[in-house]
Order: structure tokens, then C-alpha cells, then sequence
């Protein structure tokens, strides 16, 4: 533990967002960064607690007080490479996940938590601009195939996974480009598509082989897929959104969120919209219901 009595001094600071009247003219990222070194003075804030809640409280389990020393200390390979021990992407979790690791951070009983959720993003971006994020290719192959229906970030975790180990992985994925709801549900000002692109170049260059516009039971039955690989992992996502039924549901002008989304992210990306009827909000008043990230 670099300094024992940061949290005491320094305040958290965050990155901020982009000025309004810039980003309202583009789809570009608003999340900002923060100098290196105002990070690792955000680090460093961090208690290195004997019973780190912040650590329990993550899906993954990432080993935050370890990583957050290594920002502290200017020791970026090492920081990414603990965080990938646990965390496959974690340039994807640190720009979208809703951090619970900050939510049970110890130290928000009496101050501002730590910066987690900004902090991992910055150890990533480091990482790929040292070139300290490189394709690990398997050193010996098992013989074994294994097909992913799915390439969203399960899907695409499993398969890197899988991949290591030596086993051939194939990954099949129905729509056009791979990302699954990374790329077609969240919008760019969250997380830009060139940051899914720049992982999607690491593990076709690790081995992995990604066949889209295939649609398993449609396009390839499933027991062709038993047939010719030794396991299949399902990693399809949960892509049906859940209805209410009040009166008035059956009006036209009722949309799912998702649809929108998807059809919002094909059109930036000049795909060819799957959708029947386009989606406009222009010149209309528009109520949304529910308030989460969605």
C-alpha cells in the first residue's frame, strides 16, 4: 500500500463528461479522462481494507486493492495483468458496469468511494496504448473444437477462454457484426465500437474463428453442430425485453427500448436495418418508461 493515509487527504475526482454543447453534435464517447497522474492519486485513495467488500461485491471478483496499488505505483503491466485474471475485458466493464464494487466500497461509510469503475478503464486504455495488451495464441493445440453460438461478451469471454486452453474455437453469431448487444444495444457515446473492434482483432489474432450471419437452428441445424464439435457453449444473451400490458399496449407508437437501440447503432454503423419499420423520434413528444441505463 503505497500511501496509508490518502483516503484522508485527497478527494475523489472524477473524469466528467464532455461539454454539452460539444457532444450534441456527434455519437462520440462523453465519459472524459483523467492526466495519469490525477489517476493515480484517485488510486491511491484506495484503504487496501482487511476484508475488501469491494471485491465481494464484484461479479467477477476482481482484485481491486491489488490493481489500484499498481496504478498508484506507476506499474501499468502489472495492473493489467491482474486485472485480466479475472476480467477478460475489462475496457468493457469500465465504461458500462454499474460498479456495486464502488457501491460496497468501505470507504463510502464516510466519504466519496474510490473511482473504481473509471480506474479499471484507464488501466486498459494504457495498456493498449504501451502495447502491453498483445494476442496470446496457444502454445500447443488439443485437438478438440468447440463451437460459441454467440458473440457477445459471454460468448466472447468463453471463447478467448477455451481458446487458451488450446481447444479450436469456432464462434457463430446471427447478425452482421460481432459484439452482440455490445455493439447493436449500446449506444457509441457509451462505449465506442472501435473499442469492441480493437479486442476483436486480439482474438482472431489468438486463433479464434468468428462466422456471422448465421443463425443456428435456421441456418445450421444444432445437431450438425453435435455432429461436428466435440462441446457447444450457448451463450446467446437475454434478448427479449419484458412486456407491460396497460390499457392502451396495443397503440401504435409503442416501441421496446432495444429495438430502437439496435436500429439506432445499425444505422450509424450503415448496416442494412433488420427491422421492417424504422424507428423516428422527430418532431414528437416521447415518454419513456423506466429509468435505468436502457
Amino acid at each position: 500500500m503505497g500511501n496509508p493515509k490518502a483516503f484522508m487527504t485527497i478527494p475523489r475526482k472524477e473524469a466528467g463528461y464532455r461539454p454539452v454543447s460539444e457532444r450534441i453534435y456527434d455519437f462520440g464517447e462523453v465519459e472524459q479522462t483523467l492526466h495519469r497522474e490525477d489517476r493515480k492519486l484517485q488510486a491511491s485513495r484506495c484503504m487496501d481494507c482487511g476484508i475488501p467488500f469491494c471485491q465481494w461485491g464484484c461479479p467477477l471478483g476482481n482484485k481491486m486493492p491489488e490493481w489500484q496499488d499498481l496504478i498508484y505505483k506507476g506499474n501499468w503491466k502489472k495492473a493489467i495483468e491482474i486485472l485480466h485474471e479475472t476480467n477478460n475485458f475489462p475496457d468493457f466493464t469500465g465504461r458500462i458496469c454499474p460498479a456495486p464494487c464502488e457501491k460496497s466500497c468501505v470507504l463510502s461509510l464516510h466519504e466519496a468511494p474510490v473511482t473504481i469503475r473509471e480506474n479499471e478503464a484507464a488501466v486498459t486504455e494504457v495498456a493498449f496504448n504501451e502495447g502491453l495488451i498483445k494476442a496470446q495464441a496457444p502454445a500447443h493445440r488439443t485437438g478438440r473444437k468447440v463451437a460459441v453460438i454467440g458473440s457477445g461478451p459471454a460468448g466472447m469471454a468463453a471463447a478467448q477462454q477455451l481458446n487458451r486452453k488450446g481447444h479450436h474455437v469456432t464462434v457463430f453469431e446471427k447478425s452482421r457484426s460481432v459484439g452482440g448487444l455490445l455493439r447493436y444495444g449500446i449506444p457509441n457515446f457509451k462505449l465506442a465500437k472501435n473499442v469492441i473492434d480493437r479486442r476483436l482483432t486480439q482474438l482472431i489474432e489468438e486463433g479464434i474463428v468468428f462466422q456471422t450471419q448465421t443463425e443456428i437452428g435456421k441456418d445450421i441445424p444444432g445437431s450438425r453442430l453435435l455432429a461436428d464439435y466435440d462441446a457447444v457453449c450457448i451463450a446467446i444473451g437475454a434478448g427479449h425485453p419484458r412486456n407491460i400490458d396497460p390499457p392502451g399496449r396495443d397503440l401504435k407508437g409503442i416501441y421496446f427500448a432495444m429495438d430502437f437501440l439496435s436500429q439506432e447503432n445499425e444505422l450509424l454503423m450503415e448496416e442494412e436495418l433488420t427491422f421492417s419499420e424504422k424507428i423516428s423520434a422527430r418532431n414528437k413528444h416521447v415518454l419513456v418508461i423506466g429509468g435505468g441505463d436502457t
